[in-house]
């Protein structure tokens, strides 16, 4: 290997060494931390994300990244990963580290007081707090640049290449069709689903998610499972990825649906390549990339009938008197039912994308200053109820009900329902690829989807963008025809459209 592509390598990794130790402090942080824990962990994480900055912004690493850009002798691969890690490098310049560690703490202290406002029910405690935070972000937009419009530049941190004015075009056709065939069901009779909300054993529950992980494939070697109150994924390697779930004794849905979820996040991460540490080769492409992994496991597969045909009976085990009288088909038809609700996280499949573009709309009025953080319960409640037809009776199921701006992660949301329609997209090309895919479903065998996931998707890293990922595998860009063909087939089923 190239000694100075050699030495860009070991840079690389450094860098991550340090990303990854605030990485871990961030899962104890949302786990196991204690209360008191929480002036000084905002300090450790600013300075660990300081000492990340000045690494990723040295002359030195500028250097060799610009000399090997005009490396011939490199590989494709090697090609790739420095034009990344140069263009990484470029945008990092931009920020000064004492910007970084002023966003980092006061990220921590935000995240802390949504915490507080949540559990009190009370929006002003987190108010000052998130003013400050959306300062710096629209700050931020102004240091990196933009040329259309600046929720752009945030966009692009999690959707490389995406333009606000290209989600605008996406979510006018859930607007356009898929608003229309939601008014379609509502019209129907509502399927039952009382025996999903009966008293689940928390510690049974606890079991049947971590069978239904291990059938997925998650290797328990390279992670664990825990519990938080907002089910999240994180990884420290490929060899270490964590997963958390969320468990209600009165609704068996919120377990069932993070755990397979977070598990399909989790699957992604532990099929990167560990040779590739450190470097794009060995990270994930795009955050709707990531979302299609947990979207199609979660939905394409988990919402599936013959997912359940197979797994209904161990359900039955662990729950007999719930489950006594009542079939895979009945549960099939409970777990896919389509009404409006409060919270996003258990929104169903289609109903969900009302929720993501109403935050979607909401994070692009702050930023352009059309509204501010005060105005955020009632603009939330007004929007809730136009698109979803719902009074919001309070904050904490209402604007506080989401950890991601408490995160600074505005730019964020519209990648989950980036996610819902690649997941479309490349689930109906794995059923053309893959023989008889749904009967090896329903025989719990999902190891053929993996396998496929993995030689497709996985192994690459951010060898293409999400654009050209879509196009190798599928021969088109991401079409939204896709996911409303998947929806239109199996809700007209469920509903007798």
């Amino acid at each position: 290997m190239n000694s100075n592509y050699q030495n860009y390598c070991a840079y690389m990794r450094k860098i991550a060494d340090v990303q990854f130790a605030a990485g871990v402090l961030n899962w104890d942080q949302e786990t196991y931390m204690p209360s008191k824990g929480t002036n000084f962990r905002a300090q450790q994480l600013s300075t660990l994300a300081g000492i990340a900055h000045e690494l990723a912004t040295k002359e030195e690493l500028g250097t060799l990244l610009n000399k090997l850009s005009k490396d011939t002798s490199l590989t494709e691969k090697e090609k790739r990963n420095i034009a990344q890690s140069l263009k990484n490098y470029n945008q990092n310049k931009k920020y000064t580290t004492a910007f970084v560690e002023e966003l980092s703490k006061t990220i921590s202290e935000t995240f802390q007081a949504w915490q507080k406002a949540k559990a009190n029910n009370n929006f002003k405690i987190y108010a000052p707090h998130l003013k400050k935070l959306v300062q710096l972000k629209r700050k931020e937009c102004e240091l990196l640049g933009y040329t259309e419009h600046p929720y752009d530049a945030l966009i692009d941190q999690y959707e490389p290449e995406t333009k606000t004015k290209q989600l605008e075009i996406l979510f006018a056709d859930v607007k356009n069709q898929l608003v229309e065939f939601v008014k379609q069901i509502a019209e129907k009779p509502q399927n039952k689903d009382n025996f999903m909300f009966l008293n689940y054993n928390k510690d049974k529950q606890w079991n049947f998610g971590i069978d239904i992980l291990k059938q997925m494939g998650y290797d328990f070697e390279a992670g664990r499972q825990d519990i938080s109150s907002h089910p999240f994924t994180t990884n420290f390697s490929s060899e270490d990825v964590r997963v958390t779930t969320r468990i209600n004794e009165n609704d068996i849905n919120e377990m069932i649906w993070s755990c397979i979820h977070e598990g399909g996040h989790a699957l992604y991460e532990q099929g990167l390549p560990a040779s590739e540490y450190g470097l794009p080769s060995g990270e994930y492409i795009s955050l709707g990339i990531h979302e299609s992994q947990s979207r199609l496991w979660e939905n394409n597969v988990g919402r599936s009938l013959a997912f359940w045909n197979f797994n209904f009976n161990k359900l039955k085990e662990y729950f007999p008197e719930n489950l006594n009288n009542i079939s895979s088909k009945d549960f099939y038809r409970a777990m896919n039912i389509v009404k409006p609700s409060l919270i996003r996280t258990s929104a169903d499949e289609l109903t969900y994308h009302f929720h993501v573009l109403i935050r979607f709309e909401i994070e692009k009025a702050l930023i352009e200053g059309k509204i501010e953080v005060d105005d955020l319960p009632s603009y939330w409640n007004t929007k809730y109820k136009e698109y979803l037809n719902i009074d919001v009776p309070s904050d904490s199921q209402g604007v506080l009900q989401d950890v991601h701006w408490s995160h600074g992660s505005f730019g964020y949301f519209p990648t989950y329902s980036l996610g819902s329609f690649y997941a479309a997209q490349f689930f109906s090309q794995a059923k053309k690829e893959i023989k008889n895919l749904e009967q090896e479903i329903e025989k719990g065998n999902l190891n053929p989807l993996l396998n496929w996931l993995r030689e497709n998707i996985h192994k690459h890293g951010k060898y293409y963008n999400a654009t050209q990922l879509c196009e190798k595998i599928t021969g088109e860009k991401l079409n939204f025809k896709y996911f409303m063909d998947y929806a239109k087939q199996k809700y007209s089923d469920l509903y007798n459209i």
